[in-house]
């Protein structure tokens, strides 16, 4: 015969009012407890896609890609309590003054091209050219390719140009930012671009915030797609990095900066803003 809940209570001295409290207590934690088992069930295949995105990132995507109604401090605790936080990098204080760097206050205003290197097993380096719109943050052209002389970035840059400039480049105004390399400053390169009507800045040695936008822009895609992969051959790689920045990163990538929109959704408010502008 089982006892009541008043005798049980009575044997181990404590009242019944307590142990109502703690009942309702566990069953709580136990609903929230599931909640989070779900919710980190779904961090971690964020995660195992996107190991260097942090917890605002990761909450953004859940929020604007999934639509889930959770909030910024609940994906920090359970990504904290599951060892599932991004490292976090301590700058040391700047000591000499850096010089400011353009600011684009509309699309196709500024453009940012660079280089990066990676390796294919099979082949050995293999070179990444983007072309970066500095508002939208848009990835306008690239080109991946087994050398990079200024014809690989030329290649990079017309891509842009078909792309954002069907009606010509010639008078828009385009400015193109770059570093002090071999490319940019070669004579063909530079006869091109005075050709195009496209003005070029070149960052100077002391002055490395530059072109900064477009080196961070570097990184997150040696993050998101480079570091995480092993091409077998050329074609792959430029099948998948195309596949990143046509689809992942310019449709679909929450960009911290553009208020966890892509950019290609910020480039599309732009537009309507605009138009509303022209209207009224």
């Amino acid at each position: 015969m089982g006892y009541t809940v008043k005798d049980a209570c009575d044997a181990v001295e404590v009242s019944r009012s307590s142990y109502y409290r703690q009942s309702c207590g566990r069953k709580a934690e136990t609903g929230r407890e599931l909640r989070d088992r779900d919710l980190l069930e779904r961090i971690q295949e964020i995660k195992a896609g996107h190991p260097f995105w942090g917890y605002r990132r990761v909450r953004a995507w859940l929020v604007h890609r999934e639509k889930m109604g959770v909030n910024e401090k609940r994906v920090r605790r359970v990504m904290r309590e599951n060892g599932l936080m991004a490292p976090q990098t301590v700058h040391k204080a700047k000591r000499t003054p850096q010089r400011s760097k353009p600011r684009a206050e509309r699309p196709r205003q500024y453009w940012g091209i660079d280089m990066t290197k990676f390796i294919i097993p099979a082949l050995g380096w293999v070179y990444l050219v983007i072309v970066l719109d500095w508002y939208t943050k848009k990835i306008v052209g690239w080109d991946v390719s087994l050398r990079s002389r200024s014809g690989e970035w030329k290649r990079a840059l017309e891509m842009g140009i078909d792309r954002e400039y069907p009606e010509g480049v010639r008078d828009r105004g385009l400015k193109l930012i770059s570093d002090n390399g071999s490319q940019p400053t070669s004579v063909s390169f530079m006869r091109d671009m005075v050709t195009l009507g496209i003005e070029q800045i070149f960052t100077s040695y002391d002055n490395p915030k530059g072109n900064a936008e477009t080196e961070r822009m570097m990184r997150t895609i040696k993050e998101e797609i480079i570091w995480l992969n092993e091409f077998s051959s050329l074609e792959e790689a430029k099948q998948r990095i195309g596949q990143w920045i046509g689809v992942d990163y310019n449709k679909l990538y929450v960009h911290s900066e553009l208020g966890y929109i892509s950019p290609e959704e910020f480039e599309e408010e732009y537009k309507s803003q605009n138009s509303l502008k022209e209207a009224a």
